[in-house]
């Protein structure tokens, strides 16, 4: 697709870009990998949003910055997930060939139809009914983190840690017990979430993918061991009932225990890595800002309000990539079959286009739009969950403690696609 067009220019479709440009771009990348990148990438999402809402990337590919763009690729048909076959196409010394890679493109987040059709059919969703069951026990076990928070500011310790006792602890155990998991497994399982997302990071490194593979392996070997048990011993659960499913969909037990896997491992990473960072983020906004607390003190109808602020404001996914399904333009830039563009979602959310003074945080917006929870078919199956445990979270936390403050600037975790803070240290006010 590209073509030299004069020294030190290259021509990508209808874009000229010059290796000063190509220089300046993997310079940013850079940046956003810096501790100072992951704590503030949008003045750098900025930059990059004044060289054009859609612009090649210097590693092949494209890069979509324009919410508008953004929003039209998730809900076209004529954008497709890099499935099995795409990843099998990009050769065997690519990412796209590492196991873990492999396998995370069998899982229905990946498909495309009529594969993903029939996978999302078979697994159901989380309606009114279902909901509202977890709701009570996403209400329950809100309480309990909280009232440790609680516990320990007043036995007199300076600050805590409320990512470790919370928001990393309300999603594994809300998803945990809807699957029946044995508690005891909660706490492996979240470490293996964390360290297989490396896999679906904008641009890992041979070590990350190395973490990614190994974590990868365990939870096959996981949940296919639990698949087998639940076989033999079924229960009112959601992997009983997906194996009674399958069960009539294929007649080999071997490929229907495998279906179900699929099934079970996206549930449980989509449960909890962007869940987890929603509830952080959601958070580090309330308490960093004593005006914020106040407001949702005394109007608890914003909490909804809040939460999608949130979404849009800073994202828990940063980075979601489509591939073309056919030749054609991309806002006037030519694109080939099987190109990749990554929609810049945390920058897109930025977009002056879209919103009004874009980089204020404001809970009293009228429309806020935004693609934290991707579009089109593969609009997150999950998204009603999430915005369950954080109405519950916030509503809980601004009317039974007293005001909190944060002790400290949070840290990061090395990554531009995936947001997640280690640590969310906060004090009495």
């Amino acid at each position: 697709m590209a073509a030299v067009a004069q020294k030190g220019a290259a021509t990508v479709g209808s874009l000229t870009t010059s290796s000063s440009d190509r220089r300046a771009t993997v310079s940013l990348f850079s940046r956003l990998r810096t501790a100072e990148g992951q704590a503030d990438p949008f003045p750098l999402y900025t930059e990059l949003r004044s060289k054009g809402g859609v612009r090649p990337a210097p590693w092949g590919g494209f890069l979509v910055t324009s919410f508008d763009a953004c929003d039209r690729v998730l809900r076209s048909s004529e954008w497709l997930e890099p499935d099995k076959n795409w990843r099998d196409r990009q050769g065997p010394r690519t990412r796209w060939s590492a196991p873990s890679s492999r396998e995370i493109g069998s899982t229905m987040p990946a498909l495309n139809p009529p594969e993903h059709t029939k996978v999302r059919r078979a697994a159901g969703g989380f309606d009114r009914t279902a909901i509202q069951q977890m709701g009570r026990t996403v209400s329950r076990l809100t309480d309990s983190f909280l009232d440790t928070v609680a516990e320990r500011l007043r036995d007199g310790e300076e600050h805590t840690d409320f990512a470790a006792l919370v928001s990393e602890e309300l999603p594994i155990a809300t998803i945990g017990a809807w699957l029946s998991l044995p508690s005891a497994d909660w706490p492996r399982l979240r470490e293996l979430t964390h360290e297989q997302v490396f896999t679906q990071e904008l641009l890992p490194s041979a070590s990350q993918l190395a973490r990614s593979d190994v974590a990868m392996a365990e939870l096959r070997s996981y949940f296919m061991d639990l698949i087998r048990d639940r076989r033999g011993h079924p229960g009112d659960d959601p992997v009983s009932r997906w194996i009674a499913t399958w069960d009539t969909m294929e007649p080999d037990q071997d490929t229907a225990d495998e279906a179900v896997y699929f099934l079970v491992l996206f549930v449980l990473l989509a449960a909890l890595e962007t869940t987890s960072t929603l509830l952080s983020t959601m958070t580090l906004l309330l308490v960093e800002d004593p005006a914020r607390w106040d407001l949702l003190a005394a109007r608890p109808d914003l909490v909804p309000a809040f939460v999608e602020e949130t979404l849009r404001y800073d994202p828990p996914t940063h980075v979601i990539s489509r591939v073309a399904a056919r030749d054609g333009l991309l806002d006037g830039v030519e694109v080939r079959a099987d190109d990749m563009v990554h929609l810049m979602v945390g920058a897109a959310h930025r977009d002056p286009a879209r919103h009004a003074d874009p980089d204020r945080f404001d809970p009293h917006r009228k429309a806020f739009q935004h693609l934290a929870f991707s579009g089109g078919i593969h609009y997150c199956l999950g998204a009603p969950l999430a915005r369950l445990e954080a109405h519950t979270l916030l509503r809980q936390l601004v009317g039974r403690l007293p005001r909190l403050t944060l002790a400290r600037r949070p840290s990061r975790a090395p990554r531009v696609a995936f947001r997640r803070l280690l640590n969310l240290d906060v004090a009495l006010a």
